[in-house]
């Protein structure tokens, strides 16, 4: 990994957000392409062997919320604007458009919010293919701003990967998952897409989730239960399914979900933020990612009572002894606290304290009481409930939480996912990012949509709570406007900016009895700063705490793996230093990893169930860089200081370009050898060549690497 002030060269290769997974579909096939008269590749995996040929696998990608790009399906002309809305216009995304006219746009974006119907006048649907995913907002200037799977379309594109290794299955992040299967079958479709990739290709997929497009696995996991014969169930998920990634999973909802709906959240779009929420409202997903306790389930008796012949029923909800002992729902704070008038008695909401008994007021000269509210009590109506004669918006919430989530026939998605039955999963997720964790909101006298402001605001950054009121150095302590300080439960570690450290390490929960952890530096090493311990006693339930240093202005990667798990499934969670929610999947570390462990999954003499932390060497040429201190370019080894004759650019016809490079792979200096490279089959990977029939003069350097 290339740090930043450390690169000899003015420029650098992009790569793209999800350039780890076109690697190792890329590194699948070079590999076994070359090996084929072998037949297949077997690996032993806790004892049992896997055995398939795996350059058939697939890679199908599930995105995030508001990542789908989506187009009108209908005409409508835009009074006072040049611009009007035709079948296949872009909606979401076209800036031109929503400055010209927001409100022509919003009527293409708005949804009814208790039917889920679109606007009479406009109809938007959502874009197919890989094309719906690349960039949101094609352009000179937006397109680099919007780019969100383009990069790696293009690496697959130059690779050679074949198009139907690739699969997108983008959605209406709009609706609810109910609501998406009963009005495009969408999860018909998800299922029909992963047989028939079985069949085109002769392997399992990979799942790519990121963010939301996670609880859209989740819920076709269920689903899919109620869709197939129960004995078939896994081994279904056997046959279609080799792993499964999560990527910045909010497996216990996320805070800033209920900003969105109480104030507005723009996402940098140039709309008011009362605008934003107003729309964001009008969706049915729109409480998907509400923040909940991980102490309260509900037993699917409609799934229930399908198979045994009783006809339909409704969640139960309950919650254990824990979440009315502890505090905050296991949280660490309070999610909201806000300043509502008192009127009359609260006795429908029993966890507001009773403020002023046999005391009314009418509204117009009613003081503001202030209100806490725990993720219970949001994800279960009491929050929505307590405010509806203060907030329009409220009832309509309210109504969707009881029809869409707490009535799904299916699965109450707000509730604790429990490890799923697939063979392999990676959770993977950023930490020590400043997180919001609680807020305050008041009235602000403004009428709808703006009749909410934030007043303060609660963090969580690297196991520590603090406000947005007061902070003092690197001493942080939580207050309130008032000054009274505030309790808190601060976890180990603080989220990834988006979603807070206790939901995305909930995955951690699904970890076996026995846990490897190791802690290695994220850059390239040499294995003089890794840190190990081994079966590391693990209780369900309870967060894994690593007793373990960092070296200062060093980020690192802490991998939990299983050392004692379920018989034939392996479950690993890697904790990224520093690494945002929304740039993740475009982090070169995180590609690299996943490179590494799935050339050790396929390699035939592999030892162990995970690949090896014992050193990280340059693999790429972003990988080279400029070591100032020696002059001369780092791991000299593995690198080399070159001159590039030749590179055009948009600014000069040409130039020539000193820099660190890889040494070309499999490649001698001799040049009669670079003429007959036509003859090989060849991978360009920035500067560096893979040939794919040939042993490699430092393969002993790589099969270090991932035995």
């Amino acid at each position: 990994m290339r740090e930043s002030g450390a690169s000899a060269t003015s420029s650098g290769y992009c790569y793209s957000p999800s350039a780890l997974l076109l690697a190792f579909l890329l590194l699948l096939d070079c590999r076994l392409q070359s090996s084929s008269s072998s037949g297949s590749r077997s690996n032993l995996v806790d004892g049992r062997e896997l055995s398939g040929d795996y350059s058939k696998l697939s890679g199908i990608i599930i995105p995030g919320f508001a990542s789908t790009q989506l187009r009108a399906w209908s005409v409508l002309d835009c009074p006072f604007s040049p611009l009007d809305f035709n079948p296949l216009d872009a909606v979401w995304l076209d800036t031109t458009k929503l400055l010209s006219s927001v409100n022509c746009w919003l009527k293409c974006m708005l949804l009814d919010p208790y039917n889920q119907t679109d606007h009479p006048e406009c109809k938007s649907r959502p874009d197919s293919g890989l094309s719906a995913i690349t960039e949101l907002d094609p352009g000179y200037i937006t397109g680099p701003l919007s780019s969100v799977w383009k990069e790696w379309i293009k690496w697959c594109i130059e690779f050679g990967i074949e198009a139907n290794a690739i699969l997108a299955v983008p959605y209406d992040w709009r609706l609810s998952a109910s609501m998406l299967e009963e009005r495009d079958l969408y999860f018909h479709k998800l299922k029909l897409t992963f047989e028939t990739a079985l069949k085109l290709r002769g392997g399992p997929s990979i799942v790519f989730a990121h963010s939301m497009g996670n609880n859209v696995f989740r819920y076709f996991l269920e689903w899919l239960k109620l869709e197939i014969a129960p004995k078939m169930y896994l081994k279904w998920l056997d046959e279609h399914i080799h792993a499964y990634f999560a990527v910045g999973a909010p497996l216990l909802g996320a805070t800033e979900t209920v900003k969105a709906a109480l104030v507005g959240l723009t996402s940098g779009l140039p709309v008011a933020e009362g605008t934003a929420r107003l729309m964001f409202n009008s969706f049915g997903s729109s409480l998907w990612m509400m923040p909940f306790s991980k102490h309260c389930r509900a037993d699917n008796i409609h799934w229930k009572d399908l198979y045994e012949g009783r006809g339909k029923g409704h969640h139960s909800y309950h919650c254990d002894d824990m979440e009315f002992r502890s505090n905050y729902s296991g949280w660490p704070t309070n999610i909201i606290n806000i300043e509502i008038p008192y009127v009359r008695g609260i006795d429908g909401y029993p966890s507001i304290p009773e403020v002023a008994q046999g005391t009314t007021y009418d509204m117009e000269c009613s003081l503001p009481a202030q209100f806490s509210f725990s993720a219970r009590e949001v994800s279960d109506g009491t929050f929505f409930k307590a405010i509806k004669d203060y907030d329009p918006d409220s009832k309509r919430l309210l109504y969707q939480l009881e029809k869409l989530y707490h009535g799904d026939p299916v699965l109450n998605p707000l509730t604790p996912w429990d490890r799923p039955p697939l063979k392999n999963i990676f959770c993977i997720y950023g930490i020590d990012m400043k997180t919001e964790v609680g807020y305050y909101f008041a009235s602000s006298g403004k009428p709808y949509p703006d009749n909410w402001i934030i007043t303060d605001v609660i963090y969580e950054i690297e196991g520590a709570l603090y406000s947005r009121q007061f902070s003092y150095g690197y001493l942080y302590v939580l207050f309130l406007r008032s000054g009274s300080s505030v309790s808190g439960n601060p976890g180990v570690a603080s989220g990834d900016e988006t979603v807070p450290y206790h939901s995305l390490s909930w995955c951690k929960t699904w970890l076996g009895s026995k846990v490897n952890i190791t802690r290695a530096p994220q850059s390239e090493h040499d294995g003089s700063d890794v840190q190990l311990d081994l079966n590391v006693e693990h209780h369900h339930g309870a967060d894994l705490v690593p007793n373990m240093t960092r070296a200062s202005g060093n980020r690192y990667i802490t991998y939990y793996e299983d050392s004692e798990s379920i018989p034939g499934k392996r479950t690993a969670v890697w904790e990224l230093d520093k690494v945002n929610h929304r740039n993740i999947v475009r982090s070169p570390v995180l590609m690299r990893e996943l490179w590494l462990q799935m050339w050790h999954d396929i390699h035939p003499d592999a030892k162990s169930k995970f690949v090896t932390k014992a050193r990280r060497i340059p693999l790429r040429n972003e990988d080279c860089y400029w070591d100032y201190g020696r002059a001369r370019c780092a791991w000299p080894e593995h690198c080399e200081y070159r001159y590039l004759f030749g590179r055009c650019s948009p600014w000069t016809e040409l130039q020539t370009e000193k820099f660190c490079s890889r040494y070309p792979i499999a490649l001698s200096l001799d040049h009669s050898n670079i003429l007959r490279l036509q003859n090989y089959r060849d991978w360009w990977v920035g500067e560096v060549l893979i040939r794919s029939d040939i042993k490699h003069p430092i393969e002993k350097n790589r099969l270090d690497v991932v035995t």
